[in-house]
């Protein structure tokens, strides 16, 4: 691991995880600096040893950083003023991305140098930090998806000789961070397909790209679509049949009950959940089809089906405010909002399948005959010790649980998936091309 630079480590006051508060308020007005209040400390010692113990030559020891602070007394008048400006780019950006803050200081007066001290969101990383005359720019990277609080930098502002400092709490701001979609270019569609244009060819015949044989002219019907080959063979004009294109009506349905680490890994399944979630948005948006998301947990959060690219993004923050600093709760369940789920969307629900709330949220789906496609993102097994017989009989329990689940689910006729962290979600929905996906019964 690479030794973190010495000015990174002073400007976060060798702290690197969030505070579980904000940090206490800096005191108002000036007040003394580093370097006077050492070398008043040493020229106090001094003086106070030459009168415990009567010996005038130690006077002489306090002379050298009395002349020190005389030295370093400010040449002009302080500040008194003192105005920041914050410019945060980019507010929105995905995972791994750099993040750059810029302060700039205006003030009257005549100022000396600035020092930062940073205080971090949950979500960021600071990696660089330059200070300039008036301006403090820092470098972040985002390291995990959610609507974070960059985080609050308390700049000490010194006067010119050093002596004396003051502080200004700056707040950066929010930033949007969005997951890097998981790979995937598989889109299964559901038996039943709304009557909307898109593409996707259905069983019905209709103004499509896909050749699905020959018919007998009919008055009224296009000339330019003849197929000469069958005409010649059976000896009357003969055209080509078309399969009617539709459009598929997709709902994305997120646990977001609970988030479980790896134990082996370190990895969230919410972190895998949303990735997961955003790269299958991404492959039905690209063939035009209409996808929404629900989100389940402590609110019901959930955006209609809609279609562009742009619509990702109103996706993507749509469930943002799930992990918003951490602050998500998980105290009860609301049921599904009728528009949520439109009639014969297809809907797919990524979950860990380690909360038993999240089968009443699939009764509810099955109950209004949606199909339905359960993705279980995979976790590790909890750590067991060797030789623990208890906890090994606990980690067989728990895999029995969580066998009893899918079990349950498959019984239903729901179609149960596992998709791998790490790996393409093409791999995981690949058996879904070669079976009917069902839905419930009303």
């Amino acid at each position: 691991m690479t030794e973190r630079p010495a000015a990174l480590d002073r400007a976060l006051g060798g702290v690197t995880a969030a505070p579980a508060e904000p940090p206490t308020a800096p005191p108002p007005g000036w007040r003394a600096g580093e370097r006077t209040l050492r070398h008043g400390t040493v020229a106090a010692v001094a003086v106070a040893a030459a009168l415990i113990t009567g010996h005038a030559w130690l006077l002489a020891a306090a002379a050298a950083p009395l002349a020190l602070l005389a030295l370093a007394l400010p040449t002009g008048s302080r500040p008194q003023q003192l105005t920041t400006a914050v410019d945060v780019e980019p507010r929105r950006c995905f995972e791994g991305e750099r993040i750059t803050a810029t302060i700039t200081l205006t003030h009257d007066g005549v100022a000396g140098r600035l020092d930062p001290g940073i205080t971090l969101g949950p979500g960021v990383r600071l990696d660089d930090i330059e200070v300039a005359a008036g301006r403090a720019r820092l470098t972040f990277t985002a390291e995990r998806w959610g609507r974070w609080t960059v985080g609050t930098v308390d700049l000490d502002v010194y006067d010119s000789g050093g002596a004396a400092r003051r502080t200004v709490r700056v707040d950066l701001g929010e930033v949007a961070v969005f997951p890097v979609p998981t790979r995937t270019g598989v889109t299964p569609i559901p038996v039943r397909l709304p009557q909307r244009l898109g593409e996707h060819a259905s069983a019905q015949r209709g103004e499509g790209v896909e050749v699905t044989g020959v018919h007998p002219y009919v008055r009224g019907d296009r000339q330019r679509r003849i197929h000469w080959p069958a005409t010649t063979r059976r000896g009357e004009l003969q055209l080509q049949q078309f399969a009617a294109e539709r459009a598929s009506d997709t709902v994305v349905l997120l646990d977001v009950l609970a988030d479980v680490r790896d134990p082996a890994t370190g990895a969230s399944s919410l972190d895998e959940t949303f990735r997961a979630a955003a790269g299958l948005v991404r492959a039905y948006l690209r063939t035009h089809d209409r996808i929404g998301v629900v989100s389940v947990g402590g609110t019901t959060r959930w955006l209609q089906p809609g279609s562009g690219q742009s619509y990702f993004y109103r996706i993507v923050e749509s469930v943002l405010d799930v992990r918003k600093d951490l602050g998500y709760r998980s105290t009860g369940l609301r049921r599904l909002p009728p528009p949520a789920l439109p009639e014969s969307a297809l809907v797919y629900v990524f979950t860990p399948l380690t909360d038993q709330r999240i089968l009443d949220v699939l009764d509810q789906v099955r109950s209004r005959a949606n199909p339905l496609v359960v993705v279980e993102i995979a976790t590790g097994d909890p750590k067991v010790e060797a030789g623990d017989r208890t906890a090994e009989l606990a980690l067989r329990l728990w895999r029995a649980d969580r066998d009893a689940m899918r079990f349950a689910l498959t019984e239903r006729g729901v179609a149960v998936v596992t998709h791998q962290p790490g790996e393409t979600l093409d791999l995981a929905l690949a058996p879904l091309l070669r079976t009917r996906i069902h839905g419930g019964r009303r």
